[in-house]
C-alpha cells in the first residue's frame, strides 16, 4: 500500500521518515519529492508499506513542529488536475 504524508517538515530526511513509519511495520520505500527548479523538498512524501496502522496513528500527529496529514495515497487517475497558469485565453 502507498501512504501519502502531507505537511511534512522540509528538514525531514528519508531516514527520519523511515524510522517513524517503521514503528508500524516494515517500510519498503520512502519517496520525498523534490522541486525541479529549486532542489528543495516539496513538503510531502510517499511511503510503501503493508500495514495501514500508521495512517490512523500518525494522521494529525505533530512532528518537527508540523501537524502531519497521513492518508492512503490515491492513484494518479483519481487526483485532481493541477491548476495551470500562464495559458492563452480563447478570444
Amino acid at each position: 500500500m502507498t501512504i501519502y504524508v502531507g505537511n511534512l517538515s522540509f528538514r525531514a530526511t528519508e531516514e527520519d521518515v523511515r524510522e517513524v513509519f517503521a514503528e508500524y511495520g516494515p517500510v519498503s520505500r520512502v519517496s520525498l519529492p523534490v522541486d525541479r527548479e529549486t532542489g528543495r523538498l516539496r513538503g510531502f512524501a510517499f511511503i510503501e508499506m503493508e500495514e495501514d496502522a500508521a495512517i490512523s496513528e500518525l494522521d494529525g500527529a505533530e512532528w518537527f513542529g508540523r501537524q502531519l496529514r497521513v492518508s492512503k495515497a490515491r492513484p494518479k487517475d483519481d487526483r485532481r488536475p493541477a491548476a495551470r497558469s500562464g495559458g492563452y485565453a480563447d478570444n
